[in-house]
């Protein structure tokens, strides 16, 4: 499809689905006839433009969300429901309630910050249909990180949720983990473009937050990443997960640690003042480190499976 097709698909695609315009509607708005516009919108599905959303029904597991909004001091807790044979599968599941959820509850904000190397964010914002959530700016919190192909893919998810929002993308196209803190200033120094991203950072009103255990976690590893030895480092200190590349022990502080400086991306600091922190993170393997992440106040709003949220439960901290 060239390009000037695909802005009118998109177009019709926005009057029928985001503005409830009906077909006749559309097509006196745009000069077409209706059974243009009625081809025009298969297009938009066939295409991808147009995606079905499986909305899930509020209140389905209300007292589970309960107890961990209570147990953790959460803002908001979701618990879903998910088909899952494998990690791959539930990754996907997860990523496709969430954007769901936010489809029923629209973000409006001003600077968002987003993990585009998460696996479950890109299922997110490739489920996501174009809807009343908007931002003035997308911004990249972490560099690229794994192979060309992660880092590519990662860039053009940042992208997509963009123009979703209608939001200017910030993109850190700067290694995510370097080898010496050396490199990382000389890198910085020269990179105007990083500079700008990181500063952005300092006014994120949401961040769309990874977390996971303080270990190798496929397709991650390799270039621009942290290595088997240097995980082993971090547990050999206390680490049981980490969120967006810090390292946080079983209470959910933050590990002072050498490999911090070999990061470039969002600092804890500027995590810990951006006001909704959202984390979506699920299953038996990733229970640790999620509960970590909540007890130290890393996330706010969780979106997580029904067997990882009755873990959770069941290890609600003594207060």
């Amino acid at each position: 499809m060239d390009p000037s097709q695909l802005r009118l698909v998109t177009k019709v695609a926005r009057l029928y689905h985001v503005r409830g315009l009906r077909q006749a509607e559309i097509a006196a708005r745009l000069h077409l006839s209706q059974s243009r516009v009625s081809r025009l919108l298969s297009q938009a599905e066939e295409s991808g433009v147009v995606r079905t959303v499986v909305v899930v029904p509020p209140g389905l597991h209300s007292e589970l969300e309960d107890a961990l909004e209570e147990g953790y001091g959460l803002a908001e807790a979701h618990v879903v429901d998910v088909v899952a044979d494998d990690e791959d599968e539930l990754v996907r599941d997860l990523g496709h309630a969430t954007a769901a959820i936010l489809a029923g509850s629209p973000l409006r904000t001003r600077t968002l910050g987003y993990t585009s190397w998460s696996r479950t964010l890109r299922h997110c914002v490739e489920a996501m249909v174009p809807q009343t959530s908007t931002a003035e700016v997308v911004v990249e919190v972490l560099g690229d990180l794994g192979a060309p192909a992660l880092q590519h893919a990662a860039a053009q998810s940042t992208e997509r949720l963009a123009q979703l929002l209608g939001a200017e993308p910030l993109y850190l196209r700067a290694p995510g983990v370097v080898s010496d803190p050396r490199l990382r200033e000389v890198l910085l120094a020269q990179d105007g473009h990083a500079r700008q991203t990181l500063a952005a950072m300092d006014d994120l009103d949401v961040v769309l937050v990874g977390t996971g255990p303080a270990d190798v976690a496929p397709p991650l590893g390799g270039d621009n990443f942290f290595t088997a030895e240097q995980f082993a480092q971090a547990r050999e200190l206390g680490a049981v997960g980490q969120v967006c590349l810090h390292f946080i022990d079983e209470r959910g502080d933050l590990l002072d640690t050498p490999l911090d400086d070999l990061v470039i991306g969002v600092t804890a600091e500027q995590l810990r003042r951006t006001p909704r922190r959202l984390g979506v993170a699920g299953g038996c393997s990733k229970a640790p480190a999620i509960r970590a992440a909540l007890v130290g106040g890393w996330i706010n709003v969780l979106v997580t499976d029904t067997e990882t949220a009755q873990l959770l439960a069941a290890s609600v901290p003594q207060r």
